[in-house]
Formats: structure tokens, sequence, C-alpha cells
């Protein structure tokens, strides 16, 4: 890993850190944020999961204005670091514990 990409790699795990504190007081049955990236096409590459315990507490939280909640704090999360996302709804996806043990 380049020393570049080791910069960016922080800057989006600090930021996302934040996001999932932030969300873990918010939702029920959330559990945490991971994401992927090739740190030569940052920030368009740049792909986030918000996993939940259950498919129940992932349908709940569809079915509210957490997405919406969300995907404007990770906006404006990036925006504070001079990070601009593009249809940052598109970059996240929202998975669950239950169906990755299957």
């Amino acid at each position: 890993m380049r020393k570049s990409d080791k910069k960016i790699e922080n800057q989006i795990r600090d930021v996302l850190t934040d996001v999932c504190e932030g969300t873990l007081k918010s939702y029920e049955g959330f559990q945490w944020v991971t994401h992927t990236v090739k740190y030569s096409a940052f920030p368009q590459s740049l792909k986030i999961a918000c996993v939940f315990e259950t498919n129940q507490d992932r349908a709940k939280f569809l079915n509210s204005e957490g997405p919406q909640h969300v995907s404007a704090t990770i906006q404006m999360a990036f925006n504070q670091v001079g990070v601009q996302l593009k249809n940052v709804d598109k970059l996240i996806s929202y998975d669950t514990e239950e169906n990755r043990k299957r």
C-alpha cells in the first residue's frame, strides 16, 4: 500500500467510525459499517455497507427515514474532510449478519 493509499484509508476509516458511532445510537439492530475502495479511483470507487443484526432490523430501518439520515450523515462527514461524494445513495448498501451467516 502506497503512502497516499494509507492516507485515504485512514481518512475513510475515521469518517466511517464517526458515522457508525452515531448510527449505533440511533437505529435498533445496527451493528457496523464497512467499506471497499479502489484507491486510484477514490472517491468514485468507494462502496459502503451498513450491517444490521437481522433482516427484520434492516427492513424496519429501510421503512423509516433511516437511509436518508445515514446518507446525509455520510455526505456531511466526507464534506467536512474535503471529499465530495456524488450520488452517495448509490454508494451505500444495507446488509445483515443474518444474511452473511447463510
